[in-house]
């Protein structure tokens, strides 16, 4: 199945929550989609059924694949530490999720975008692997050529940037800095990770 690039408000009202940002038409219609919108009766969802749906958005905030996804989990489960919380550390660890996070793109399908086109650089090295893992103490940087890209100097001119305690931005040197992997309560999205993780348990 290859990456999902329809309506993106329609599966942000899939699962109830604006999981690609602010989204004005989604806070205007919270319900699911459909013809008959807040009217349709819609039947109990099991346990099975609230576990995938749950493995379903957060592969879509995140953009990955099955294959992809699963096996990011399969490192996690061989991890140290409790499985759901280092596999979202795993997700939070990608270069795409970085490179969105510090602000050098605006959605992590452009983070995706720059990086599969060589403007970022990881230790003064360019790297063209959306998926690359980033390691404590490791620099994300722009190619000398890519910053005055007019889709990176708008996104770090956005005020979208919020601060993360477990990355550093430099505005002068147009560099950041992942210093760990985030604890759980600092990473944003609203994830239930026991629920994936109690999918591929079965």
């Amino acid at each position: 199945m290859a990456r999902y690039i329809g309506p993106k408000t329609r599966i942000a009202r899939k699962f109830g929550s604006p999981i690609y940002g602010p989204d004005k038409y989604f806070e205007k219609k919270k319900y699911p989609p459909g013809m008959h919108g807040t009217n349709k009766r819609r039947r109990k969802v099991s346990e099975y059924g609230t576990q995938l749906k749950e493995k379903q958005k957060t592969k879509y905030t995140y953009g990955l694949l099955e294959k992809q996804f699963y096996n990011l989990f399969k490192k996690a489960l061989k991890s140290k530490g409790i499985t759901g919380e280092v596999f979202l550390q795993l997700l939070e660890s990608r270069l795409d999720n970085v490179v969105f996070r510090i602000g050098i793109a605006a959605t992590r399908e452009g983070a995706r975008q720059l990086i599969s086109h060589r403007h970022i650089t990881v230790n003064g090295k360019r790297v063209n692997i959306p998926s690359f893992l980033l390691k404590e103490g490791d620099i994300i940087g722009i190619r000398e050529k890519s910053k005055s890209l007019e889709v990176i100097t708008n996104s770090l001119g956005s005020a979208r940037y919020t601060h993360s305690s477990w990355l550093e931005w430099d505005n002068t040197l147009m560099a950041g800095k992942f210093l760990n992997k985030p604890a759980r309560e600092e990473i944003p999205e609203d994830i239930k990770e026991q629920l994936i993780v109690e999918l591929y348990s079965k």
